[in-house]
């Protein structure tokens, strides 16, 4: 590309998006690339501030901004993703259904250490709905080399640096529900209607629920009926602190799990257990919930439901990483997702 006088520059092709913005009215691309400058455009670059532009001349070593998009597009996008037209050289990412939002985080930042090159996401691991943006992609000059471009991909490998995990549909769910003072009418049950609530907002329901007193091998018991009922996951309410009665990761142990992390670097949630019960060739999901989740608006299982429902085994490590962002700030209009309380 050359820069030109705009007046000079009647009959050439431009090689870039050029944006109009007129305050209260628009802000969106006037001319766009490949338009043949005619006379009458002349007045109209003026006003936009263009005493000069850039048109296009041939060069085998450059690509323009828009090829080098695309292929940061074609680096980026993955199963369940559909993108944008090119628009003054930044394409878009969109999600085609509702899940779990994630980065290569390690291939993601060597590419974007590179001089020129820009990738923007949502935070890793956000709960998202079909149809949103999930990430913009575009170079900074109006055309790159073509040798750094290959740069690019040498660094991003061979695989989609950006992965949306979709929620499956139709799992099973058990609940047990412990304590004495529950199972003995001493207190009506409020925690079961909170889970209840929030596994319907994934379109999940509570296809099977036990009450049991504080002993451990009767909570034990339910646990391990309802995974012999093919529940996809079971989860525990109360019980889950270090007072005496507090018997729930005992039972949890004791139906056989093999205990992921008791306790997480969040609050509310510190109490926090996740286990695995191993059951043929599957693994199946069991949750302790402290208090918490019954009454504060936003707790760790917010931040591990809908990654449970997605089918991805969490590790303690990344529980673990959940304390950089893990503090609630209990804000008065609560915007979760869209926050930091989220990973």
């Amino acid at each position: 590309m050359k820069e030109m006088r705009t007046e000079d520059a009647v009959g050439q092709i431009l090689c870039h998006d050029l944006t109009q913005i007129i305050r209260g009215v628009t802000k969106d691309a006037r001319f766009r690339k490949g338009h043949v400058i005619q006379p009458q455009d002349i007045p109209v670059l003026l006003s936009m501030g263009k005493d000069h532009i850039f048109v296009w001349e041939n060069n085998d070593s450059m690509l323009h901004e828009n090829e080098a998009a695309e292929i940061l597009r074609q680096l980026c996008q993955n199963e369940y993703m559909t993108p944008s037209e090119p628009k003054e050289g930044k394409i878009e990412l969109s999600a085609t259904v509702d899940g779990i939002f994630q980065v290569d985080e390690s291939r993601f930042d060597a590419v974007n250490e590179l001089d020129d090159v820009t990738i923007a996401t949502l935070p890793q691991n956000m709960p998202v709905k079909a149809g949103q943006k999930l990430a913009g992609m575009r170079v900074i000059p109006l055309a790159i080399a073509k040798e750094k471009m290959e740069q690019v991909r040498k660094k991003a490998g061979d695989k989609p640096l950006l992965r949306l995990r979709p929620y499956r549909q139709n799992l099973k769910v058990g609940v047990v529900t412990t304590g004495n003072e529950v199972f003995l009418g001493r207190i009506e049950d409020a925690f079961t209607p909170v889970i209840e609530s929030k596994l319907n907002a994934f379109g999940l329901a509570i296809n099977e629920h036990r009450l049991s007193d504080d002993a451990i091998g009767h909570t034990q018991r339910h646990i391990e009926e309802l995974i012999g009922m093919g529940m996809d996951m079971v989860i525990c309410t109360g019980g889950m602190s270090v007072d005496p009665d507090d018997r729930t990761p005992a039972a949890i142990r004791a139906a056989g799990a093999q205990i992921v992390t008791y306790g997480a670097p969040t609050l509310p949630g510190a109490m926090f257990l996740l286990g695995y019960v191993a059951k043929g060739d599957k693994e199946i999901p069991v949750m302790g919930l402290p208090g918490c989740v019954m009454y504060a608006g936003r707790t760790i299982f917010d931040l591990v439901l809908p990654r449970i429902i997605t089918g991805e085994k969490l590790t303690r490590k990344e529980i673990r990483h959940f304390g950089i962002g893990g503090l609630c700030m209990n804000c008065k209009v609560c915007h979760y997702p869209a926050c930091g309380f989220q990973h």
